[in-house]
Protein backbone atom coordinates (compact mmCIF):
# COMPACT_ATOMS: atom_id res chain seq x y z
CA UNK A 1 0.00 0.00 0.00
CA UNK A 2 1.14 3.69 -1.09
CA UNK A 3 2.12 6.01 1.61
CA UNK A 4 -0.15 9.26 1.21
CA UNK A 5 1.45 12.33 0.60
CA UNK A 6 1.30 15.33 2.87
CA UNK A 7 0.90 18.90 1.62
CA UNK A 8 3.48 21.42 2.95
CA UNK A 9 0.34 22.51 4.96
CA UNK A 10 -0.32 19.28 6.47
CA UNK A 11 3.67 18.62 7.19
CA UNK A 12 3.74 22.22 8.76
CA UNK A 13 1.10 21.33 10.55
CA UNK A 14 2.39 17.79 11.86
CA UNK A 15 5.75 18.92 12.62
CA UNK A 16 4.57 22.30 14.09
CA UNK A 17 6.39 24.63 11.56
CA UNK A 18 5.34 27.16 9.32
CA UNK A 19 5.05 26.33 5.77
CA UNK A 20 7.49 28.72 5.24
CA UNK A 21 10.54 27.36 7.35
CA UNK A 22 9.51 24.01 5.18
CA UNK A 23 10.63 25.94 2.31
CA UNK A 24 13.85 26.98 3.72
CA UNK A 25 15.12 24.03 4.66
CA UNK A 26 14.23 22.70 1.38
CA UNK A 27 16.47 25.27 -0.04
CA UNK A 28 18.95 24.52 2.02
CA UNK A 29 18.67 20.94 1.25
CA UNK A 30 17.79 20.01 4.75
CA UNK A 31 14.51 18.60 3.54
CA UNK A 32 14.27 16.67 0.49
CA UNK A 33 12.98 18.45 -2.80
CA UNK A 34 9.01 17.97 -2.27
CA UNK A 35 7.39 15.86 -5.41
CA UNK A 36 5.10 17.55 -7.21
CA UNK A 37 1.48 17.02 -8.02
CA UNK A 38 0.39 17.78 -11.72
CA UNK A 39 -1.00 20.75 -10.63
CA UNK A 40 2.27 22.03 -9.31
CA UNK A 41 1.38 21.71 -5.27
CA UNK A 42 4.38 20.12 -3.07
CA UNK A 43 3.74 16.73 -1.50
CA UNK A 44 5.66 14.99 1.22
CA UNK A 45 6.48 11.61 1.96
CA UNK A 46 6.22 10.48 6.02
CA UNK A 47 9.95 10.92 5.28
CA UNK A 48 9.90 14.38 5.14
CA UNK A 49 8.62 14.52 8.64
CA UNK A 50 11.01 12.29 10.12
CA UNK A 51 13.51 14.49 8.28
CA UNK A 52 11.88 18.02 10.45
CA UNK A 53 12.08 15.44 13.78
CA UNK A 54 16.02 14.99 13.07
CA UNK A 55 16.30 18.61 12.41
CA UNK A 56 14.48 19.80 15.61
CA UNK A 57 16.22 17.44 17.90
CA UNK A 58 19.57 18.65 16.46
CA UNK A 59 18.65 22.33 16.72
CA UNK A 60 17.81 21.14 20.40
CA UNK A 61 21.13 20.15 21.30
CA UNK A 62 22.33 23.47 19.28
CA UNK A 63 24.03 22.40 16.16
CA UNK A 64 23.70 24.97 13.90
CA UNK A 65 21.80 24.89 10.28
CA UNK A 66 25.22 23.98 8.60
CA UNK A 67 26.05 21.27 10.84
CA UNK A 68 22.70 19.86 10.65
CA UNK A 69 22.72 19.35 6.99
CA UNK A 70 26.51 17.37 7.57
CA UNK A 71 24.80 15.16 9.95
CA UNK A 72 21.49 14.38 7.57
CA UNK A 73 23.70 14.06 4.71
CA UNK A 74 26.47 11.42 6.88
CA UNK A 75 22.93 9.94 8.26
CA UNK A 76 22.18 9.14 4.62
CA UNK A 77 25.18 7.40 4.34
CA UNK A 78 24.77 4.55 6.66
CA UNK A 79 28.36 3.08 5.28
CA UNK A 80 30.09 6.34 6.18
CA UNK A 81 32.78 5.94 8.89
CA UNK A 82 30.88 7.61 12.09
CA UNK A 83 33.84 9.36 13.14
CA UNK A 84 32.36 12.60 11.31
CA UNK A 85 29.75 12.20 13.17
CA UNK A 86 31.61 12.48 16.45
CA UNK A 87 33.84 15.61 14.99
CA UNK A 88 30.60 17.30 14.40
CA UNK A 89 29.47 16.59 18.05
CA UNK A 90 32.88 17.56 19.11
CA UNK A 91 32.94 20.84 17.61
CA UNK A 92 29.78 21.49 19.15
CA UNK A 93 30.55 20.66 22.19
CA UNK A 94 33.71 23.60 22.00
CA UNK A 95 31.54 25.84 21.22
CA UNK A 96 29.83 25.14 24.00
CA UNK A 97 32.64 24.99 25.89
CA UNK A 98 33.27 28.82 25.09
CA UNK A 99 30.56 30.14 25.29
CA UNK A 100 29.71 29.14 28.65
CA UNK A 101 34.07 30.27 29.39
CA UNK A 102 32.39 33.44 27.99
CA UNK A 103 29.28 33.52 30.46
CA UNK A 104 31.14 32.34 33.47
CA UNK A 105 33.56 35.71 32.56
CA UNK A 106 30.63 38.16 32.25
CA UNK A 107 29.16 36.44 35.54
CA UNK A 108 32.75 37.34 37.06
CA UNK A 109 32.23 40.62 35.74
CA UNK A 110 28.66 41.31 36.87
CA UNK A 111 29.58 40.02 40.25
CA UNK A 112 32.31 42.04 40.96
CA UNK A 113 29.74 45.38 40.03
CA UNK A 114 27.50 44.07 42.23
CA UNK A 115 29.77 43.66 44.86
CA UNK A 116 31.10 47.21 44.59
CA UNK A 117 27.36 49.12 44.48
CA UNK A 118 25.95 49.32 48.41
CA UNK A 119 22.18 49.53 46.36
CA UNK A 120 21.54 52.80 47.82
CA UNK A 121 22.43 56.41 47.58
CA UNK A 122 22.32 58.63 44.86
CA UNK A 123 22.44 57.65 40.94
CA UNK A 124 25.39 59.83 40.04
CA UNK A 125 27.73 57.65 42.66
CA UNK A 126 26.50 54.06 41.14
CA UNK A 127 29.66 52.20 40.41
CA UNK A 128 27.89 49.89 38.11
CA UNK A 129 26.43 53.05 35.92
CA UNK A 130 30.27 54.56 36.17
CA UNK A 131 31.24 50.98 34.99
CA UNK A 132 28.59 50.99 31.69
CA UNK A 133 30.08 54.81 30.79
CA UNK A 134 33.76 53.95 30.88
CA UNK A 135 36.36 54.27 33.35
CA UNK A 136 37.27 57.69 31.23
CA UNK A 137 33.94 59.87 32.02
CA UNK A 138 33.92 58.10 35.81
CA UNK A 139 38.07 58.79 35.99
CA UNK A 140 37.25 62.43 34.48
CA UNK A 141 34.07 62.72 37.03
CA UNK A 142 36.03 62.35 40.01
CA UNK A 143 38.71 64.78 39.00
CA UNK A 144 36.13 67.45 38.66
Amino acid sequence: MDTPLLTIGELAQRAQLGAETLRYYERLGLLAPAARSPSGYRRYTAQALEQLDFIRRAQALGFSLMQIGELLALHGRPEADMSAVRAIAAQRLAEIDAKLDDLQRLKAGLQTLLSACPGHGAVAQCPILAALRGATEAQTRHEA
